[in-house]
């Protein structure tokens, strides 16, 4: 009798689960090269408060989004868009001297880069989008060296939530090409 009442109990709480959640990361196009060079900082970050949040964000209309409850980013988005960025800008600028914010010294960067991600989704129509404002300082006297907004779309290779991560981070991959152009 006893072990009955486990298994209806083991039962039981499988039953309350809940679905299961599919967690994605942004993926840099490849490591930052080793070794020293020009210093580089990334962030802080400042995200639009409709993508601040662990759910997936896709715009199904032209004001109407949906979040999803199942899929979610595995970390803190605005630190995987300084980790992946900080990654891409190391590649472009060919330096492995490259942090995310907060670092420990100022004396170690040459150049700090601030993001202003205004939109990062998908839309319906099988595009990631994204909508970016960079602003890059020389330091130590953080003077200000170049100052944009990115605007750019990718197509999404396939369906799905997997596709859409991959797309988006194919985007941050041009924006750290343009903030390498600023740079330069």
């Amino acid at each position: 009798m006893n072990r009955f009442f486990i298994l209806l109990a083991v039962l039981l709480l499988a039953g309350c689960a809940g679905p299961n959640k599919n967690f994605y990361v942004l993926t840099a196009k490849g490591p930052a090269p080793s070794g020293g060079g020009t210093g580089i900082g990334v962030g802080p970050i400042a995200l639009a408060e409709y993508i601040d949040r662990p759910n997936l964000v896709i715009q199904q209309g032209p004001n109407q989004l949906a979040v999803s409850e199942d899929n979610r980013w595995a970390g803190d988005l605005s630190a995987s868009i300084a980790r992946v960025t900080a990654a891409n800008l190391g590649r472009e600028m060919k330096t492995g001297n490259v942090r995310t914010y907060p670092w420990q010294r100022d004396e170690e960067i040459d150049y700090q880069v601030t993001l202003d991600v205004r939109q990062l989704h998908s839309e319906a129509e099988g595009y990631a989008v994204i909508e970016a404002g960079w602003r890059a300082y020389s330091l130590p006297d953080r003077k200000l060296k170049a100052s944009r907004t990115f605007v750019d779309r990718e197509p999404l290779a396939s369906d799905g939530y997997a596709a859409m991560v991959a797309a988006q981070s194919r985007l941050l991959a041009r924006l750290a090409e343009n903030i390498a152009a600023g740079l330069r």
